[in-house]
């Protein structure tokens, strides 16, 4: 071969390499956009799926946390006889079963969220346990203890709320 034939054979060559080079860094570009659209359009339709539930969930916690609110728990809950510590049991118990009835709901949520509302659920059973070591004896005392004690300081409930409130305004930004 000759230099000629050379250049020849380059002159040709060169626009089908260019040509080709082109073409698949179209092809790679449209590729990864239709990737990345079909991972919006997925993600989409699972939002659509699922939000709902998380939403459901954010609002069973919501309740679980109203209803252990001590204010709420005590008014609620009145005590079945003249012992002191039946009554603490009684509400203790009644924190549990409805913390029990909502576990599942931790697959919905952030941990940081779980553990905020598992954190408030086990200081509002120290704060009973608290006030049912004090020196009352009658369940109607402990109730006024278990008042007093929540007049005192802000409920582990409201701070856990207020967590949970600001999470779900998280899911719309």
């Amino acid at each position: 071969m000759s230099g000629d034939q050379i250049l020849q054979l380059f002159a040709y060559l060169l626009p089908a390499v260019v040509t080709g080079a082109v073409a698949f860094y179209f092809f790679r570009l449209h590729t990864r956009n239709e990737d990345g659209r079909r991972r919006f359009l997925l993600h989409k339709d699972s939002q659509k799926e699922t939000l709902p539930i998380r939403l459901q969930a954010y609002e069973r916690m919501a309740l679980f946390l109203e209803r252990i609110t001590l204010n709420n728990l005590v008014v609620r809950v009145a005590p079945k006889g003249k012992n002191k510590s039946d009554y603490e049991n009684l509400l203790i118990k009644q924190i549990e079963n409805e913390f029990e009835h909502n576990l599942s709901q931790q697959i919905y949520m952030s941990d940081s969220c779980w553990n905020i509302i598992k954190t408030a659920k086990n200081t509002t059973i120290q704060i009973i346990r608290s006030a049912g070591m004090s020196e009352t004896d009658s369940p109607d005392k402990l109730r006024e203890d278990i008042l007093n004690q929540t007049m005192e300081k802000e409920s582990p409930s409201n701070a856990a709320l207020a967590y949970v409130k600001k999470e779900v305004s998280d899911l719309w930004k």
